[in-house]
């Protein structure tokens, strides 16, 4: 599909190395995705075309924690059985098998061929792919009676448009999981109280992250944006509570999996772990 040139597309989550800023018309390197700038309102892509992000990103990294983190969030939330699902910004599929059983017909969306390429190649006829714009959905309304989103957000400036356009595409009733990349975290507050931070994480503006090139948002804020675009919060998971190189460390995968299990819903009213998913349900605007 042919999209907008001054408009931001999505693919994943942001890779462990800082990405490269496209400032000429080189060829891109294959070894790491290229942010690219576009117009004010949509700055920030992930470009993983040409980049191995389950290898680089999840095996490489070593990121089995998070990945069965998601995977217990995303087993309690979603709905046993949809018709018709859609995993935005989905990648590779890495977390299809989690879905493509619940569901009559799976899409996965996503900007990037080669990540829509790999799991076209894993799931064959299981899935349909499709390729496109965050802010510019290719479905038709009220397409689709599931949907998911999971580490998507930090590279999403306007947040409101693509709220609105997840709203559009699903069927009323339908449910949707999205994960938000949380500005309110511990280890931000402990930043910003000790000043090795400006970012004040208790404010519920967007906060972008100039290091790392990526957005955070504050968990109220984005239930107030659910709420005003006409999604229902069904219910709420704090996610990755134990987000720590040490931690994975000593206790390892097994462990922190069993307590992340224990704590996903049990710390989901305080809202400050690095992901917060929520269960919505598209009602009426007017309801």
């Amino acid at each position: 599909m042919t999209t907008k040139k001054k408009t931001a597309k999505k693919s994943g989550k942001a890779p462990a190395k800082k990405p490269v800023v496209k400032k000429t018309t080189a060829k891109k390197p294959a070894a790491k995705p290229v942010e690219q700038k576009s117009d004010p309102d949509h700055a920030i892509i992930a470009d993983y075309n040409g980049y191995d992000y389950k290898k680089i990103f999840w095996e490489d990294g070593k990121r089995d924690y998070e990945d069965l983190c998601d995977r217990l969030a995303v087993r309690k939330l979603l709905p046993d059985t949809m018709d018709d699902f859609v995993d935005i910004a989905g990648g590779y599929g890495r977390l299809a098998d989690e879905y493509i059983s619940r569901a009559k017909h799976s899409t996965i969306f996503d900007y990037s061929k080669t990540e829509l390429a790999d799991a076209k190649k894993t799931y064959g006829d299981r899935i349909t792919t499709k390729e496109g714009d965050i802010y510019n959905l290719p479905f038709e309304n009220e397409s689709f009676d599931g949907l998911m989103m999971v580490r998507a957000t930090h590279h999403f400036k306007d947040m409101p448009k693509v709220i609105e356009e997840l709203y559009r595409v699903m069927k009323p009733g339908g449910v949707a999981v999205i994960e938000i990349a949380s500005k309110k975290t511990l280890p931000k507050m402990f930043r910003y109280w000790f000043k090795k931070s400006d970012i004040n994480p208790f404010s519920r503006e967007p906060s972008y992250l100039k290091e790392l090139e990526m957005y955070n948002y504050h968990p109220k804020y984005m239930e107030d944006l659910f709420k005003k675009q006409g999604f229902k919060i069904l219910k709420v998971l704090s996610v990755s509570n134990f987000r720590s190189p040490k931690l994975k460390k000593i206790f390892g995968t097994k462990a922190l999996g069993k307590m992340e299990k224990v704590a996903q819903p049990t710390l989901a009213p305080i809202r400050f772990a690095p992901s917060i998913y929520y269960k919505l349900e598209k009602t009426p605007k007017n309801a």
